[in-house]
This record gives C-alpha cells, structure tokens and sequence, in this order.
C-alpha cells in the first residue's frame, strides 16, 4: 500500500509540476479536466453523474470556464443563474425523478469544484502567477505536512474526532505555523523575482498561514460530505489517495485566498 501511495504521489506531483510551470493553454486544460472529474466524483454520491441534472453540471462547469478563457467573467452571474433556473425547469418537470438534495448538490458542486479550483488558473494568470501559485501548494499540501508531523509528535486534544479521529489540536496549529514557516522562506528565495507585492517577507507568511486555516476546514467539510454519505473515499482514480477530490479538498479553498490575498498585499 505504502509503494502505491508513494509511486502515486510522485507522478501526481510531476503532472501537477509541469502543469503549472508551463502554464497558459497546458494548465487552463488540466484543470478544467481535474474539475470535470471532480464534478462526476460529487455528483456520483447522489447518482446523478449520468443523469440530465449532472449533465447539465458538466456544461455549466465548461461554461465557467469558457468565460474565464475568453476573459467574460461579467457574464459569470448570468450564467449561475441561468443554470439554476434550468436545474429547476428539470427539477418541476421531472418531478419526482429528482429530489432536492440532488439538485441542490449539483448547484453547490458548480460552485465547489468548478470555481474554486479554477483560481489555481487564475492565480497562474496574475502578474507574478508563475511564482505565486505556489503558495496554494504550501497552504495546502505544505501545511498538511507540518500538521501530520506535528500531530504525530505531540498531537494529544481531538479538534473533531467525529470527522477526523487522527486530527489534533496541536497538528492544526503546526500546520498554520509549518505553512507561515515555509511562506516566509518561499518569499526569501523568490523576493527579487515579485513586482507586485511591496513586501514578500511579510506577505508571504500571512498567506501560508490564512491559506492553512482554510485548507484544514476545507478538508473537514471534505470529510465531512463523506460522512454523511457513508463513502470513505469519492473515488479510486488515484491508487493509494482515493479520488480527485481526495487529493484536492484542501487545495479548492486555499486557491481563491492565494488569489484574493495576493490582490490585496
């Protein structure tokens, strides 16, 4: 099991690398693929995957993403609500093939896959994108790390034993620290190369910090949707992690705070 995990992460970890310093066409593809299957790994919970509603999520999301494309993000609004009264035209006329915990999971994974993950290509797309995308890597992955070794370590108080025994008070707080850690030397190596942000030394920390907040609770609320809905994993895609979602809870939310963070310090 320990070989499968390690030899996935690697090549997961190549993909994702090359993804991201090639950027431009190569990235917009891959996440726009990734939050395809992202959709479908949600969607799959409630049985929808391959029903009108689903369908319609898979549109919706390659919509979005057009927009993005194109540079019509004026339209975004349009488009959700256009997709939410089409859900609804399906939901009445269909009725009661649909019920509303299905419909309402495909609106809400437009939101949660599809957008949130786009700001990776958005955050790639800023003016220093090519080295400020990593630190939606730092907040998510790098923090998870500081958090499991901390919590390992000296991990004694349970933050939410329900949704994740193996979660400590003490891990949650080595992540934050791990990441801000990480961020300000991230900022020491790469300060020379950053136009857009007066000060990376100080910055940089506050976002691995912020990103590691949000990255944790990203992951519970992951969890979270998995309990409720008696699954352990979202899927198999990936030998040893389960599936896309499994492997990007915590990076769908520290995407739009890399974004928003980096606007405005």
């Amino acid at each position: 099991m320990f070989k499968t995990r390690f030899f996935s992460s690697i090549i997961l970890m190549a993909i994702t690398i090359t993804a991201v310093v090639l950027g431009g066409n190569i990235l917009f593809t891959t996440v726009l693929a990734v939050s395809l299957i992202g959709l479908m790994e949600l969607y799959r919970i409630v049985k929808v995957n391959k029903e009108l509603p689903g369908i319609l999520g898979y549109v919706a999301g390659i919509a979005y993403y057009g927009l993005l494309l194109f540079e019509a993000k004026e339209n975004i609004i349009v488009l959700c609500i256009g997709f939410l009264m089409l859900l609804m035209f399906i939901y009445v006329f269909g009725f009661p093939k649909f019920n509303t915990e299905q419909i309402s999971l495909v609106f809400f994974g437009f939101f949660y896959v599809s957008i949130m993950l786009s700001y990776i290509y958005q955050v790639r797309m800023l003016n220093d994108g090519a080295w400020l995308i990593w630190l939606i890597f730092i907040g998510a992955w790098g923090s998870d790390t500081c958090a499991y070794c901390v919590g390992k370590t000296i991990g004694k108080k349970k933050i939410s034993p329900r949704l994740s025994p193996n979660k400590s008070l003490e891990g949650c707080i080595g992540g934050v620290v791990g990441a801000a850690l990480l961020g300000l030397l991230y900022a020491l190596f790469t300060k020379n190369y950053i136009t857009d942000i007066a000060n990376p030394q100080i910055a940089f920390p506050v976002i691995g910090a912020a990103s590691s907040v949000i990255s944790q609770i990203g992951d519970l609320a992951a969890s979270a949707i998995k309990r409720n809905h008696d699954i352990k994993d979202y899927g198999k895609l990936i030998p040893g992690h389960g599936g896309i979602l499994d492997r990007f809870d915590s990076i769908l939310f520290t995407a739009p705070i890399v974004y928003y963070l980096a606007l405005i310090l």
